[in-house]
């Protein structure tokens, strides 16, 4: 892969200022008018996504760990 000049990742940077707000007005308007049926569909496709078959076996659910970072955070608060 090329690396790029100083110039060209400047103009990218540029247009990435300009796309990502208009990005993200166009996912909103679109999120905004999803039917409760296509909410539901979207949510159980996020649910049932199939895992990698060579994961780890889970020894625990992470609600413990998660607790600890949670922790961790809001000592930084």
């Amino acid at each position: 892969m090329q690396s790029m000049d100083r110039e060209t990742m400047r103009k990218l940077v540029r247009i990435w200022d300009q796309a990502g707000p208009e990005l993200e007005a166009i996912r909103r308007r679109e999120l905004e008018a999803m039917t409760d049926e296509q909410v539901r569909e979207a949510a159980l496709d996020l649910l049932t996504f199939p895992l990698p078959t060579d994961l780890p076996p889970r020894l625990s659910s992470g609600l413990v760990e998660q607790q600890y970072w949670f922790s961790k955070f809001r000592s930084r608060l």
